[in-house]
Order: C-alpha cells, then structure tokens, then sequence
C-alpha cells in the first residue's frame, strides 16, 4: 500500500505533449519566464556546480543539480548530434525535484520537450531584458527541434512574426516553415547564412555538431540592424562553438554560470578572464544589461540547473490536480525505517 507522502507525482511523455497543446507553448513560455526570473533574482541562495559530464566521442550524458533551502532539483540529458540519422533524438531528459527536508523525490517528469520550451523560455528571459525593445525580425541559423520553441518565445517577448531561417538541411527549413506558418509567422527560407542575419534585430544561432565551428562570422554581424542580440545557445560541451571569436569582443556579454560556460560556452575560446556579466545581477540591479539602442549584446547560453528547476516547478503546478498527472510508487519506506528487509520478508512466496 502507498503512503502519501512515498507517492511521486508524474508527467510523462503522453501527459507532456498533451499539457503543452492545452495550454500553449507561448502561454507555458510566459510562465516560465516569471519563474526564471523570480528564480534568478535569488540566485545566491542556490547550491549551485557545473553539470556532471560524461563525455564520448560520439556525445555526452549529464547531471544537472542544484538546490535552494526547500527543494533540490537534477536533470538527466544527453547530447549526440549523430542520432537523427540514426533514428534518435539528438537530446532527451527526463528531472526530478526532491524535498531538501527529507530527501524525498515529489515529481518526476520527462524533459526532452520541456527542455524544449525551457530552453526557449531562457531565451526569452534574456532577450526580454537585452534586445531592443522594438526588435521585430528573427534570424535563425539552425532549424532543429529548438527551432519553434525559440521562434514562439521571441513572438511572445516582442512580438515578432518575420522569420529568416538558414540551414544545411533544406528539409528542416521547410520543417520550420510547415510548423510556424500555420500560427502566424512569415517565414522566410534563406539560401545563405548571410541571407539569414540581414536586417535581423535578433540572431539566434542553434546548431548541434560537436565542433569548433564559426556558424556566424564577424563580418556577418555588421548585416544585421544596428544594435543586434545574439542569442547563441547551440554550444553545451568543451571543443563545441559556434561564433567567430572576434564577436565576443562585440559588445557585453550575459552568461548564466560563469564557471560552466567558460567550460562549455562560446567564451571557452577565450582567456580565462575574459569579462562576462551573470545575467542575475541584471535582474537584481547590480549590473548593467543593455546601455543603448546600438549597443551589440551576446546571450552566451550553455543551460543551467537552476533553469530546469523553473521549468518542473512550472510544469508540476500547471498539471496539478489534473488527469495529466499520474503516481508512482518511486519510494521505498517500510513502516519501520530500520527494517527495510520487511518490505521483501513480507512478500508471500510464489507458486
């Protein structure tokens, strides 16, 4: 027989899906930003440490933890860029939160799709607080499986419905273009990444091969408007770029953790004391973020634990009290917490 409190919630995939199509990833994405960034502006309450890798050459597992007074919080998620033509997902996850009080797990969830949404709410967040505030059109080069999540959260924050895309891959392109145009976006396909920047107020370059690659290139930057963000989020792992070194010397650039985005982020290509802000002291006041309208600004994104704990508090409390939510029996807790033989003692013998 369960016990309450042995009893975790669960969300699984199903109940993911479904959650996100009732209530919306723009919706989802807006609460997830208030949660972010009541989450961040108490960032010095967090345990917090880079993620725990384990590195192949063919990819990457992680553990993502971190903790606060009341809650403890962990991600499980890979990264091989070589899956999709395997047939795989090149990133799936699933986190848990605990109660720090007794060590207890309280929910339990899938997070490949909310990763998804989590790591376009980030996006958002960032930008909310980086890019102009009359920013309205996008370009994007990448157009994988964090395509339309980041596209949604730019319209929620701004408004935006002008789309360039460029990719290798023309099917992902027009991918990108059945998904949003159906929900209101002019998307354009573009036949190079040069196409893809002009006259975009906001970059964002997401791409998964696990390389020092220069996606987007110095020079590109002076095609975009004046005053552009980019929102670089592709790089997750040591020997993983995407932007031309020279950009980073652009303009400030935001960071979540600087001691696991010097390890994974785009300024791994630079000394170990190269200036960063952590975006929480935007939030808090303690530093600057954008100081004019054609101020260049850099989202260095690398995703961090404290992240993935917004999006399962949000995603616990949206599903709560609903048929989205299932129980497992994840606990085991004899009457007797000495005798946890009990619990195998006990069994009838079979047959």
């Amino acid at each position: 027989m369960w016990k309450e409190h042995t009893v975790v919630a669960f969300v699984g995939v199903d109940s993911m899906a479904r959650w996100i199509q009732r209530d919306g990833v723009e919706n989802i994405i807006a609460r997830m930003i208030d949660q972010l960034e009541a989450d961040f502006k108490r960032w010095e309450m967090f345990y917090k440490i880079p993620r725990v890798a384990s590195h192949t050459p063919i990819g990457v597992i992680e553990l993502m933890p971190t903790s606060d007074s009341e809650t403890y919080s962990f991600k499980y998620v890979n990264g091989h860029p070589s899956n999709p033509a395997r047939g795989y997902q090149t990133v799936t996850a699933f986190g848990v939160l605990a109660d720090v009080d007794n060590g207890y797990p309280t929910f339990l969830a899938e997070m490949t799709l909310l990763t998804a949404v989590r790591t376009a709410a980030v996006s958002g967040m960032f930008a909310k607080h980086l890019a102009r505030k009359d920013s309205k059109v996008m370009g994007m080069i990448g157009s994988g499986s964090q395509s339309e999540f980041q596209a949604l959260a730019m319209r929620h924050v701004f408004g935006i419905e002008d789309l360039k895309i460029y990719d290798v891959d023309p099917a992902a392109q027009e991918k990108v273009r059945r998904n949003l145009e159906p929900l209101g976006f002019r998307v354009q396909i573009c036949d190079t990444s040069d196409e893809a920047v002009t006259g975009a107020d906001i970059i964002t370059v997401c791409t998964a091969d696990k390389a020092q690659n220069k996606v987007l290139s110095d020079r590109q930057i002076d095609l975009a408007n004046p005053g552009v963000h980019i929102n670089a989020i592709g790089g997750d792992a040591p020997g993983k770029t995407e932007l031309e070194a020279a950009i980073l010397e652009r303009g400030p650039v935001f960071v979540e953790f600087p001691e696991q985005t010097r390890i994974e982020g785009e300024i791994q290509q630079m000394p170990e004391d190269f200036p960063v802000v952590e975006f929480w002291k935007v939030l808090t006041g303690k530093a600057d973020g954008r100081t004019s309208d054609d101020q260049i600004t850099i989202f260095d994104s690398v995703g961090f634990a404290i992240s993935d704990g917004s999006a399962l508090k949000v995603c616990r409390d949206m599903t709560a009290g609903t048929e989205l939510q299932d129980q497992v029996d994840l606990v085991a807790d004899p009457d007797d917490p000495k005798d946890l033989f009990s619990m195998v003692n006990s069994l009838k013998p079979v047959g």
